[in-house]
């Protein structure tokens, strides 16, 4: 028996398309919650540096895609 494999580049982009839409909405989170902390009389240094550092590695994520 022979097998065909059947390529849909439309549902590839489809699905790279959400995939980048949820990293989008992930940094967009990350950035929400460094402003919040940053604006506090006594943000915590290293829960904003663990921060920035999630948001990078999305970002570069993003990227990589692109």
């Amino acid at each position: 028996m022979i097998y065909f494999v059947i390529h849909h580049p439309r549902k590839e982009n489809v699905m790279e398309s959400s995939h980048i839409s949820a990293l989008s909405a992930k940094h967009a989170g990350l950035e929400a919650r460094i402003k919040a902390e940053t604006s506090r009389p006594m943000p915590d240094a290293s829960l904003v540096a663990s921060l920035k550092k999630q948001k990078l590695r999305l970002k570069e994520e993003m990227a990589a895609h692109h």
